[in-house]
């Protein structure tokens, strides 16, 4: 009897020491579904201000020797004697544009600057500084001429477009008389002109308007149809063209034929472009109308391709 009593409680005994080891349902831990990791958005660094060009670090254009110089409150000078060869004045002129230049989506500055070194040239320069982490990072510039006259300047569709009068082929040193627009465009952070009009003594705005191929085409066939219009009717009725790629190499260059019913009337061209040469890449096609006095430009237009 005690050994059937014995076997009981060793029994009982088991059972007690499983049941207490058994997970109830309270104590099933159900895994968490897994989160998705979601990155946290790139910051876009506030957009430039005037107040921080006017007192950044501008490399001085004309002078050619690589000077910079440090802005406070949008003037640097250095000396007060104009005859001496250390004479210096740069100023920050009041036409700016604040905007998206360099495709990143943060605010840059394309701003007028004057350079003077004593005399009575007074060169306007445009210069263009990107937004790095909220703080302007100098560019590039070029020159636009000796004291010309701006009316605007505006950023538009992430190029630069100036309306400002600069000097012809006649004009004197002190009054300049040429109305022109000038839009640049940033293309690997240095300044390029895409666009050049300017206005005829008859009133009429001297324009070239490329219609085909559009911006940014990708072509597969080398060979393809060049089209567009001009305002005016250049000399001759022959426009330039000229084939650049992306670091201003210059590839091809020819004539290119307006239609137009007369002498200086509105015209047309329409001539095939054969680019079986050119290896695949991006490639600007630039088409000019220069002036048979100095062979100056009266009118640009050009369109970014894609070789493929």
């Amino acid at each position: 009897m005690e050994r059937i009593n014995s076997i009981k409680l060793f029994l009982i005994f088991i059972l007690a020491t499983l049941a207490c080891g058994l997970p109830t349902a309270s104590d099933v831990v159900t895994p968490a579904p897994p989160v998705d990791t979601v990155s946290p958005p790139t910051a876009i660094p506030s957009a430039l201000t005037i107040e921080q060009i006017k007192n950044t670090q501008y490399p001085a254009l004309v002078r050619e020797d690589g000077m910079v110089v440090q802005m406070s409150d949008g003037v640097y000078q250095s000396g007060t004697d104009t005859l001496s060869v250390d004479y210096a004045y740069i100023a920050v002129t009041q036409f700016f544009a604040l905007g998206d230049v360099t495709g990143d989506g943060a605010g840059d500055a394309a701003v007028l600057f004057l350079e003077n070194y004593g005399g009575s040239g007074n060169f306007g320069v445009l210069a263009v500084y990107a937004n790095v982490s909220g703080e302007p990072v100098f560019l590039d510039s070029l020159l636009i001429d000796d004291r010309p006259m701006p009316n605007n300047i505006s950023i538009i569709n992430g190029e630069i477009f100036l309306d400002v009068v600069v000097h012809g082929f006649e004009d004197g040193g002190c009054c300049p008389t040429l109305q022109t627009t000038q839009t640049y465009a940033l293309v690997k952070n240095q300044l390029r002109l895409v666009n050049y009009t300017t206005v005829a003594p008859t009133g009429v705005k001297r324009e070239i308007v490329i219609s085909s191929p559009v911006d940014n085409t990708e072509l597969t066939n080398r060979s393809f149809q060049l089209t567009g219009s001009v305002s005016i009717a250049p000399f001759e009725n022959n426009l330039s063209y000229f084939v650049y790629d992306e670091d201003d190499n210059q590839y091809m260059a020819g004539p290119i034929n307006v239609t137009a019913p007369d002498f200086g009337a509105p015209g047309t061209f329409d001539t095939t472009m054969v680019l079986d040469s050119l290896p695949a890449g991006m490639y600007y096609i630039e088409i000019q109308d220069q002036s048979a006095a100095d062979g100056s430009i009266l009118a640009l237009d050009s369109v970014k391709i894609v070789l493929k």
